[in-house]
């Protein structure tokens, strides 16, 4: 009889993307993890919303109404959520736009940057409504684990999963413990 695999589901909200190509670094030993895990929503899968998972990575703050949906679907759906990397947890070089007023910021980009050809800032009900600033994940849903860093390493990532594959409680060693 084969052992029931864990069921893992990314996403990258406010971010780079850096945190998911950190956890492709694992390189080989995904191989090795394939016959413990599945993948859920990811980029990998292209499966387009969250379904019941064992564990949920996060990457990025919430900087939008659709970060929020997203968020709160994977809070729904995961028994376990991750906060991955520095954007997830403190916001990160996007919350930058946190000093400035939101207006002002997109009238920089849109009215009055260089280049800018056909001024005029963007309000199509196709794009996700900007919330005020951009929030760490866990002022919007309860996280249970933080994994730090910009991006954290592969084998951060490995130090974390590992345990809970195992129904364990992961313990980061403190060279985990950084964001840079």
């Amino acid at each position: 009889m084969t052992e029931r695999k864990i069921r893992i589901a990314t996403t990258s909200l406010a971010g780079c993307f850096g945190c998911h190509m950190s956890f492709l670094d694992i390189d080989e030993k995904l191989a090795l993890l394939n016959d413990r895990i599945e993948f859920n929503r990811s980029p990998l899968t292209d499966i387009k919303h969250c379904g019941p998972s064992d564990i949920g990575l996060i990457e990025g703050g919430v900087c939008n109404a659709d970060n929020v949906r997203v968020l709160r679907e994977y809070r729904a759906n995961c028994a376990i959520l991750i906060a991955v990397g520095a954007c997830a947890i403190t916001g990160g070089v996007p919350a930058m736009r946190n000093y400035f007023d939101l207006r002002e910021c997109l009238e920089e980009v849109y009215l009055n940057g260089t280049g800018v050809t056909n001024p005029q800032i963007p309000s199509d009900a196709e794009l996700p409504l900007l919330l005020d600033k951009v929030y760490p994940v866990q002022e919007v849903v309860k996280i249970d684990y933080f994994l730090p860093g910009c991006p954290p390493s592969a084998d951060a990532f490995l130090q974390l999963l590992l345990p809970l594959l195992d129904g364990q409680k992961p313990h980061l060693a403190v060279n985990q413990l950084h964001y840079d």
